[in-house]
């Protein structure tokens, strides 16, 4: 069962201050989310809109291959630098070359990072591609102003919970009607708690990885 993705950009901060139930609940979700860290199913990075090739762009322009160095390992320096001093060496030539030698860079930047997330790389995506969700986080950490995040990111979480959750109990009235019925409640029941038992899960995470760190 797939869940049609909210368009969260149009949300009134205002209007949202009034789900204080929601609120509580889910900035602690939020903050779970952050603690334990990037997911791989859910990242951005091979996205040109994304921190790491706009870390790459930054980086041929200015001439520093350090802007990029966090997002591999020391180990695959080796590969980058070189890689790096090459692509920058070529700026000035022919357009065309330079154009696909700064896509083998990009595309060697991301492979190498997502492999450090034990990640597959399946190609670069176009700017635009990247959930919505993703892009106001990342408008958040650029402006400096989680609150309204999170209060966009709280009415989206308890829009999708609310319609598991109704959905269910519409269900759970027919569930003895006939088999059918039955199993279109199991399939909503399942899909239901284990969202609830997925949010709890990253909040245990979080919990377990605050208290080993350094």
């Amino acid at each position: 069962m797939s869940t049609k993705e909210t368009s969260l950009a149009t949300v009134s901060p205002a209007k949202l201050q009034n789900r204080k139930s929601y609120k509580s609940i889910f900035s602690i979700v939020l903050l779970a989310l952050l603690m334990v860290g990037s997911l791989p199913a859910f990242a951005h990075c091979d996205s040109y809109d994304g921190p790491t090739i706009k870390d790459a762009i930054k980086a041929l322009e200015t001439n520093n291959v350090n802007l990029v160095l966090k997002w591999i390992t020391p180990e695959q320096e080796k590969v980058i630098i070189p890689l790096f001093n090459k692509t920058y060496s070529l700026k000035a030539g022919d357009k065309e070359v330079y154009q696909i030698v700064e896509k083998h860079f990009f595309e060697t930047l991301v492979r190498l990072h997502r492999e450090t997330e034990g990640a597959p790389f399946t190609g670069l995506k176009p700017a635009g591609t990247t959930k919505k969700i993703v892009q106001l986080s990342d408008q958040a950490l650029d402006s400096k102003d989680v609150d309204t995040f999170l209060v966009k990111l709280n009415a989206h979480i308890g829009k999708v919970i609310k319609e598991k959750y109704e959905k269910v109990v519409a269900l759970d009235k027919v569930k003895n009607d006939s088999p059918a019925k039955g199993r279109e409640y199991v399939e909503a029941y399942v899909d239901f708690t284990h969202t609830i038992e997925a949010i709890h899960d990253i909040a245990e995470q979080s919990g377990d990885h605050s208290a080993h760190k350094h």
